[in-house]
């Protein structure tokens, strides 16, 4: 059996408009960027063989997925795996949804065709009534999502009974539905990174600008917010914008493409500028989908893509996408070696890419051995 967990009431009475508003935009984007979630993972994954048989695509050229040529032909197997489990704890049917649908979009972002999923279900103890809802619902989302796309469920693994013991207390885990999707691209040639290709290319947010902020990383490391409603989400909108950026690489009209997930626009924008060695110059507006600026750079509304575009292609570009029924922001152009949003100076690239690459190996370094401890 199982029930509703008694926190959703507090995830209700969450009200947005209670959160303050940051006088100093770019000292909130540098606070929200020490975030252990929202830096590079690089400390860990330079430790380990990346080249697999000589077979990996791009080091040098990342993208939202991992590529992994198929010798003796043109075609590559593309392979991501996604989820954020804050997503799924304030909403686990929507949260697991999301989770599909950002690993297919991780997927398209480099021109690959989703094919199928397996997973790696981790929750608490599954007779506690609460933890096993969260289960149920979870499962449903993914399957829903899963028959959307196409993507049959080869294989997976169901993790229960993880949590922590505190004194009386026992805490489960946030539950944690992680998809692990692989995709095809027919012609290995053809794939999109996340990085900036040139100067003066025109920078486009598909799916348009973010509704909320729910359940975002802005709300959870810089306002301590544990309970707020999960981003918000359409599985034909995310279907529809998986479809199109396919299209759209095909007819050879993106240069890049990266997926917005934590930490919104403003993480995707840095990402690909710190990717590329490039700056960026962008023009928010306040107005957009409500006034907030911190929503807007911040939020993590899902189905949305961060694309750049040569400016010769700009006209069959937003006709294609006009036609595609993908909604768009014009935001601006790559150039230049800092970052600038509606006339603001967020600082210089070559700053940031330090902050981005060495925080974690800090935050780790700065920490006990646990492994010697626990010995």
């Amino acid at each position: 059996e199982y029930s509703e967990p008694a926190y959703l009431k507090k995830i209700e009475a969450f009200d947005e408009s209670q959160i303050p508003e940051p006088q100093d935009l770019p000292a909130a984007a540098r606070r929200l960027a020490a975030s252990p979630n929202l830096v590079s993972r690089r400390w860990i994954y330079e430790q380990y063989d990346s080249m697999v048989r000589t077979n990996t695509v791009a080091q040098q050229d990342p993208s939202d997925a991992a590529i992994v040529r198929i010798k003796g032909t043109d075609k590559a197997l593309a392979m991501t795996t996604d989820c954020n489990p804050a997503y799924v704890f304030a909403d686990p049917y929507a949260g697991a949804m999301m989770a599909v649908a950002e690993a297919a979009r991780n997927l398209a972002c480099t021109g690959a065709e989703p094919l199928a999923v397996t997973n790696c279900l981790n929750f608490g103890n599954p007779y506690n009534p609460e933890v096993y809802w969260q289960f149920v619902r979870a499962v449903q989302g993914m399957g829903d999502a899963c028959r959307k796309f196409g993507t049959p469920v080869t294989g997976g693994n169901v993790s229960f009974y993880n949590q922590t013991q505190t004194g009386d207390r026992t805490e489960p885990v946030y539950p944690t539905p992680t998809i692990g999707m692989i995709g095809l691209l027919e012609n290995v040639e053809e794939r999109l990174g996340l990085r900036f290709q040139a100067e003066g290319d025109l920078l486009y947010l598909l799916g348009g600008h973010a509704r909320e902020m729910g359940s975002s990383e802005y709300l959870r490391y810089m306002h301590k917010v544990e309970y707020s409603p999960a981003p918000y989400f359409d599985l034909e909108e995310a279907d529809r914008l998986v479809k199109g950026l396919l299209e759209l690489n095909a007819a050879r009209l993106l240069r890049s493409a990266h997926d917005l997930s934590e930490g919104g626009l403003w993480q995707a924008l840095l990402e690909s500028a710190i990717a590329s060695g490039m700056g960026f110059e962008v023009q928010i507006e306040a107005s957009a989908e409500g006034g907030r600026k911190d929503r807007i750079l911040f939020g993590e509304s899902q189905n949305r893509v961060l694309v750049s575009v040569s400016p010769e292609q700009k006209d069959a570009f937003e006709q294609k996408t006009i036609e595609l029924g993908i909604p768009f922001a014009s935001l601006g152009k790559t150039g230049g070696q800092n970052l600038q949003i509606s006339g603001e100076d967020f600082g210089a690239l070559s700053d940031w890419r330090a902050n981005y690459m060495e925080t974690l190996e800090r935050i780790i370094e700065s920490e006990p051995d646990y492994f010697d401890e626990a010995e």
